[in-house]
């Protein structure tokens, strides 16, 4: 597969690795809107560079397009992609709004073409290890189930770009950009959220419109119950890592970034000691992405794109496909609508 990136900024440096480092795919191109950030890009990663758009996307020979432009300017280059007919990798969140979402998701169905969000931390083996016990009924009836990113991001982060920290092109503050991963990953593993109260706060930042600390109280459909905390103002030096807690009636477990905090279960399986040694925490790591965005491991965003390739081979839809990856967005607008309403309960549907 020929892989082409639409922007050229940081997040665009972990797919051309991502790419690069999976068998059988090339990354034949770059856009990028400045002629010489897309000379730039293309020299560092041995590929052409246009600053042409349409001329991109004529190229017949270029078989997927993976999206890193700012959030809220992902729809426009999705749907000239879906029109030329190339799939889709689009980075989160898939959009701003579900509004904006679904014409994506729509383009794409139009055209016959996959669309696949980018929740890498879906595909790491300690996620699914938590996501099969789920399954498997481990933790008897759930009692609570938490999502915690409490993160640190200096000022100068901000005022980096003109889109960091606005409505229209970021989406929202610390939950819309930072915690939206950890924020899927609950969704993943709980199922959907029935309502939901929250609060917003702006704590440590200035110049910007959106929050960076917010905190709901969900009521999952299982019956469940459960919190999200996300933030960009809890200083660390190296950052704290995104947990996920998960505590039922026969067990609990806080998996932190990819590994375990806890692992404990009322009926322990001969699994769980080897799992608790494979997948212990140490305690000296830094949270990935946690004080420094660009902290991440791109073999996360590899496995991401390799199930995005199988299943455009074997004609069925991706693990993260659009509907999927909206999830995560329609959840968030909750959030904000409840904040922006003195912390009303909000009723989620599709």
């Amino acid at each position: 597969m020929r892989f082409a990136i639409i922007g050229a900024g940081m997040i665009a440096e972990f797919h051309a690795r991502a790419i690069r480092a999976m068998p059988g795919a090339e990354l034949a191109a770059v856009y990028a809107r400045r002629d010489e950030a897309a000379r730039d890009f293309a020299a560092r990663h041995d590929c052409c560079a246009f600053s042409d758009l349409d001329a991109l996307l004529a190229d017949p020979g270029i078989d997927i397009v993976t999206i890193c432009t700012p959030s809220g300017a992902h729809l426009e280059p999705v749907e000239a992609a879906a029109r030329a007919g190339k799939h889709v990798i689009c980075e989160k969140p898939l959009e701003v709004t579900s509004e904006r979402v679904d014409r994506m998701i729509e383009a794409c169905q139009a055209a016959g073409v996959t669309l696949a969000g980018i929740f890498p931390r879906r595909f790491n083996a300690a996620t699914r290890l938590l996501k099969k016990a789920l399954d498997d009924g481990r933790f008897g009836r759930i009692a609570l189930a938490d999502a915690q990113v409490k993160w640190w991001r200096p000022q100068a982060y901000y005022d980096s770009g003109a889109w960091r920290g606005t409505w229209d092109l970021d989406g929202g503050g610390a939950l819309m950009n930072q915690s939206i991963h950890t924020v899927d990953l609950l969704l993943h593993l709980m199922g959907d959220v029935a309502s939901l109260n929250a609060e917003t706060r702006l704590v440590a930042h200035q110049g910007i419109e959106v929050e960076d600390t917010a905190v709901a109280l969900l009521a999952f459909s299982s019956g469940a119950l459960g919190t999200i905390q996300g933030s960009t103002a809890c200083w660390s030096a190296t950052g704290h890592p995104a947990e996920i807690q998960i505590c039922g009636e026969k067990g609990s477990v806080f998996m932190t970034d990819d590994r375990f905090r806890v692992w404990e279960f009322a009926d322990e399986s001969p699994a769980d000691a080897r799992i608790r040694g494979e997948f212990g925490v140490d305690a000296t790591a830094a949270g990935a992405g946690a004080a420094d965005p660009a902290a991440i491991d791109f073999m996360w965003h590899q496995k991401n794109f390799e199930d995005v390739v199988a299943a455009i081979r074997s004609g069925h839809a991706p693990a993260i496909d659009g509907r999927e990856a909206r999830r995560a967005v329609h959840l968030i607008e909750a959030v904000y609508r409840s904040a922006r309403n003195g912390g009303r309960k909000e009723r989620l549907s599709g």
